[in-house]
């Protein structure tokens, strides 16, 4: 299986690409960036074979996938600043990447008959209620810029494509990137307290463990929609701090505050963040491991 991977310089896509030649597959990983710029630079990752491309140009995607004809498109690149996406001078550029350049790729992979996965976000939901969001669930109400284009990018790869995985995802940690951890933990050292918001629930993310369940998937042809996070159950940013600081070692005081309290943010978060990961088991997926054994394993490779 030969598997084109895109946003490799980040923290997911970062991990695929090594998940993927892990178990013997062709890989073939992708960015803006002239050359593959992770920090990793002796992991395989850097090995693999790298193409830069920008995919928000319609004829450089469909050149690119046409040239490797791979048989999955694992689709990990996307404007992630949810903040600095709700000012004015940057709208257009979020949504050329995320609904347009996925648009794009959707396409392209139609054309040449191959499988994508496309990773989305609790953002295409409005946070609303307590009830956990199923991965069928057609009830958006994204508020926010960034939600908005991932949904825009969930009904562009439905719409186009037969053979695709839509992943929603929540809380993302991985070694490759910025992060909620690393940033706990430089302020964890700088301050003897700091103030987390105990209203928005819901379960972190390991990029390392969902690696290997888009590999998975891509071995499959189990289509549709799903929802991917740690299991052990939905908590809020204050108690995956506490347990941060727990785990690290560190004697900082975690306040908890409400939203509110905590002062707005540019982009509205979503207070319901639960994400009904039963799908998996149903379809013979590996659930991901315990959120508390991944921050485990995260902070011994840090």
């Amino acid at each position: 299986m030969k598997v084109f991977v895109t946003g490799v310089c980040g923290q997911l896509g970062h991990d695929v690409i090594n998940e993927l030649i892990s178990r013997g597959y062709e890989a073939v990983g992708s960015d803006i960036a002239p050359s593959y710029n992770g920090i990793e630079n002796d992991s395989p990752a850097s090995e693999c074979e790298y193409v830069s491309l920008d995919i928000t140009d319609r004829e450089a995607v469909f050149s690119v996938l046409n040239k490797y004809k791979p048989d999955a498109v694992i689709h990990c690149a996307a404007w992630t600043a949810v903040d600095l996406a709700e000012d004015e001078e940057n709208i257009k550029k979020v949504e050329a990447v995320n609904s347009l350049g996925t648009k794009y790729i959707a396409e392209a992979s139609k054309e040449i008959d191959c499988k994508m996965l496309y990773i989305s976000t609790d953002y295409v939901f409005d946070g609303q209620g307590e009830t956990p969001w199923q991965p069928d669930c057609k009830d958006y109400n994204p508020l926010s810029v960034y939600g908005r284009t991932k949904l825009e990018g969930e009904k562009a790869v439905s719409s186009i494509l037969e053979k695709y995985f839509i992943v929603r995802i929540a809380w993302v940690f991985g070694l490759n990137g910025k992060n909620f951890i690393k940033t706990m933990l430089n302020v964890g050292k700088k301050y003897d307290t700091v103030r987390v918001v105990k209203d928005q629930i819901g379960t972190p993310t390991y990029t390392l463990d969902l690696s290997r369940l888009l590999v998975d998937m891509a071995e499959s042809e189990k289509y549709g929609y799903y929802h991917a996070t740690n299991e052990g159950g939905y908590i809020s940013w204050y108690d995956f701090t506490c347990e941060i600081f727990r785990q690290a070692g560190y004697s900082t005081k975690v306040v908890p505050v409400t939203t509110a309290e905590y002062g707005l943010s540019k982009a509205v978060r979503p207070f319901n963040s639960r994400l009904d990961k039963s799908k998996l088991t149903e379809n013979g997926f590996k659930p991901l491991p315990d959120w508390k054994d991944a921050l485990c394993r995260y902070l011994k490779a840090l």
